[in-house]
């Protein structure tokens, strides 16, 4: 099933598609951390068109639809330059979004997803890929699985999320 596993650059032609897998994906994950499971904050600040085309014209900024054979099922967004801890922006990649949908899990789509990023991260002479995750949870352990170490506490940015639902751990790996 891995080799029937693409990555599919985002293109504007596929902005309702990456909207429309993103939100079910976040919502299907996520709902638990808002006040009457309201995403609206957090659909609007990351499945817009508008914030899809602010988002292309940042060079940092890659989008990506995950399919399997055929089907959509999940998204990837990656800041290729991001200044994290003690590393400068250049050698730093931050892996911002890997939301996959329910019904995929468990199918080695986030494993190959997170090997695809580490071949970008490579790519650009990185010597770390950092991301954040929630600290209840099943991605925690996933990443943690993936040679990933917890390197700070963080927190979810938006204020109307439910305070004990906030914290995450930033996560680094050494490339």
């Amino acid at each position: 099933m891995e080799n029937n596993i693409q990555f599919v650059p985002l293109k504007p032609e596929l902005y309702s598609t990456y909207i429309e897998i993103g939100t079910k994906a976040y919502n299907q994950h996520y709902k638990h951390l808002w006040p009457k499971g309201d995403t609206t904050t957090y659909i609007k600040n990351s499945f817009t068109k508008e914030v899809l085309l602010n988002e292309e014209k940042d060079e940092d900024t890659v989008l990506y639809l995950i399919k399997l054979y055929s089907e959509h099922v999940g998204i990837l967004k990656i800041t290729l330059q991001k200044q994290l801890q003690d590393y400068n922006k250049a050698d730093a990649l931050y892996l911002d979004k890997i939301y996959i949908l329910n019904e995929f899990s468990g199918k080695g789509i986030g494993s190959k997803s997170l090997k695809f990023v580490e071949q970008i991260a490579t790519d650009h002479s990185k010597k770390a890929i950092f991301l954040e995750s929630m600290q209840k949870g099943l991605a925690l352990p996933f990443y943690l699985s993936h040679s990933f170490t917890i390197v700070a506490n963080t927190q979810v940015p938006f204020n109307n999320v439910i305070e004990e639902e906030k914290p995450m751990y930033l996560l680094r790996k050494d490339i």
